[in-house]
């Protein structure tokens, strides 16, 4: 992190910025936001912009990382084991995140959406199976949080796109176990 990282108009300038975007985006569709919106609502310059974002889709990608990471409350998850439970809530948190865009403006953004919080997942079961398997290789432990990151990310699409009868709680509670424990496939049948 560089000195600038820490500096507070640098921070306070940027978050400007999201909450401008933020606010606009509850008013009018993704598509429709211009820079020009964006730096008139938070009242700098266009340069000024460009000095924290590359463009328009870099700071979508960071206000929904942003949000996604808010609901996925990451510290919290990096101080307890990798159980059902805590499946079961970050569930709840990928759910929920999900249903607050789908009342705003991101439509026609899927798959960025879906790449951010893969990504997010994965850091957490990286972190977490790497302390769970300590002899595994990167390359091993990667492979696993993929798996387990696009599980779960596939398993909160398919609730979202019509298995709503039951909770997001009730509904992966229902599976959370085979995709931690496995389906026993492996064992000879009698």
């Amino acid at each position: 992190m560089s000195q600038t990282d820490f500096d507070p108009r640098i921070v306070r300038t940027r978050q400007l910025i999201t909450d401008a975007f933020i606010e606009l985006s509850s008013q009018k569709e993704f598509k429709q936001i211009t820079i020009k919106d964006i730096t008139t609502k938070a009242n700098i310059n266009r340069a000024t912009f460009y000095y924290h974002f590359q463009d328009i889709y870099d700071l979508l990608e960071t206000v929904l990382a942003d949000v996604l990471l808010i609901n996925l409350k990451q510290e919290a998850y990096q101080k307890k084991g990798l159980d059902e439970e805590e499946m079961v809530q970050l569930f709840i948190a990928i759910t929920n995140f999900q249903r607050s865009l789908s009342q705003r403006c991101h439509r026609g953004y899927e798959e960025t959406i879906a790449r951010i919080i893969k990504d997010q997942l994965s850091i957490i079961f990286s972190n977490k199976l790497t302390i769970h398997y300590p002899t595994e290789s990167e390359k091993t432990i990667h492979t696993m949080a993929t798996m387990l990151s696009w599980g779960l990310y596939g398993a909160s699409v398919e609730w979202s796109n019509g298995n709503q009868t039951l909770s997001p709680e009730e509904y992966i509670r229902k599976s959370v176990s085979y995709l931690l424990h496995g389906f026993g496939l492996d064992k000879k049948s009698s």
